[in-house]
């Protein structure tokens, strides 16, 4: 995620294809939106109201009940600054859930935006999942692989559709090094770099009051890791989509640089990946001067290509027979994949809320597609499920077992 320092004055405001599902007999398409709640993003939220913008622009889902805050009257008061009826801005998750679940079917949330710190993550998803609500998480996914595993549990009984916003993936030319990779023009991938740098928690920001970094830097919170777990998860999980490469083990070292601090901040991982690549990940939040430097390196037999999150338009790409190419945004070669998810005429530049909007947009697009029992084309409208959350969390605490053992390498289980 980008650095939340600036965002605190803000206002409050694998891929799943239905193959068994018929066509509508209508052939008409839904015209209204999906109904949706969202359990956390009150005052003083970062993610929370990046969620509710890129909900607004797929045009798909109105946000219509929530439980923003653990403090009743603060999460009343939230829903009535989001234009929510009184009735519908409730005092807790569990008081939303009982209440929508006693409305009419056609007036009752359908899905649930988790944006919480991490900690509530798994508790939420697992009861609006067993109450037949589909879910939207922010990751990382939850805080253990049992979780995890409790979770898939639930949704393969329940039946509902999950996703997890690793927002990252949601960008056009994302999409389009995936598809290069997938059609072998960069050849046999032989090695990956990828790397995450923040700046923003360079001193002790949790003592001065950043709610922020307050519960990013708190193992009861966040979980087993800092750094590792607020965004080099996120980068795990970029190169992981792009490549389809899958982790056959990894040596990590954790550091915790700023004194007193009980989370690692800065993390230099090495990778192996099943069939023979490796790869370097590095994610650090106290780069001091980075804001959001996200960057992913893929080198093949055929050819390499590079991306940076803070230049998003551009893709840069090095065929072994030439020189350097740079592929941009809109432009008429790209991949259905990449076209699907690019909303502006070439020259006219998408970001952030744009991409972290096509997560919403893929997921929309599925669970209309099962309201109306239609085919869901998850090759242009893919999004995060939960098996990518659960490989993440698997992540997580694979690098921290790999920083404490004394071993060179840890084995990562697939």
């Amino acid at each position: 995620m980008p650095s939340p320092r600036m965002a605190l004055t803000a206002p409050v405001s694998a891929p799943i294809a239905f193959t068994d599902c018929i066509p509508n007999s209508a052939g008409e398409a839904m015209t209204r939106r999906l109904r949706a709640g969202m359990v956390g993003g009150g005052p003083g939220a970062f993610i929370g109201a990046v969620h509710r913008q890129a909900m607004a622009l797929t045009g798909q889902i109105e946000l219509v009940a929530g439980a923003f805050a653990s403090d009743a009257a603060r999460s009343r008061a939230t829903g009535q600054e989001l234009g929510l009826s009184a009735q519908r801005g409730y005092a807790s998750w569990e008081a939303m859930l009982e209440a929508e679940q006693r409305l009419p079917e056609d007036q009752r949330i359908e899905l649930v935006v988790i944006v919480t710190p991490n900690h509530l993550h798994f508790p939420v998803a697992r009861a609006f999942a067993q109450a037949g609500v589909h879910v939207v998480c922010d990751k990382p996914l939850v805080h253990t692989t049992a979780q995890a595993q409790e979770l898939r549990r639930v949704v393969q009984v329940s039946g509902v559709l999950f996703g997890v916003t690793y927002n990252y993936t949601g960008y056009p030319m994302v999409r389009q090094a995936r598809e290069m990779v997938r059609s072998g023009q960069l050849g046999d991938v032989r090695k990956v770099v990828v790397q995450y740098h923040q700046g923003w928690l360079a001193t002790q920001l949790e003592r001065e009051g950043n709610k922020q970094a307050g519960w990013r830097t708190d193992p009861v919170r966040s979980g087993v890791a800092g750094a590792v777990g607020d965004i080099g998860s996120h980068a795990e999980n970029l190169l992981t989509t792009v490549t389809g490469l899958a982790l056959e083990a990894i040596c990590a070292d954790l550091t915790t640089f700023v004194p007193g601090r009980a989370l690692d901040d800065d993390a230099s991982i090495l990778l192996r990946f099943k069939g023979g690549a490796k790869g370097v990940l590095t994610a650090s939040q106290i780069a001091v001067g980075q804001e959001n430097d996200l960057s992913l390196q893929v080198y093949g037999t055929q050819g390499s290509l590079s991306w940076r999150q803070e230049d998003p338009n551009c893709l840069l790409y090095w065929p072994l027979s030439g020189g350097q190419q740079i592929w941009t945004r809109g432009s008429p070669q790209l991949s259905p994949a990449a076209q699907a998810a690019t909303h502006l005429p070439a020259g006219h530049p998408e970001g952030f809320i744009d991409a972290f909007s096509n997560i919403y947009r893929g997921f929309a697009a599925a669970l209309t597609a099962r309201l109306e029992r239609r085919v869901f084309d998850a090759e242009t409208m893919a999004f995060p499920g939960l098996e990518e959350g659960i490989r993440g969390v698997r992540f997580i605490e694979k690098t921290v077992q790999s920083a404490r053992s004394t071993e060179r390498w840890t084995q990562v289980d697939q």
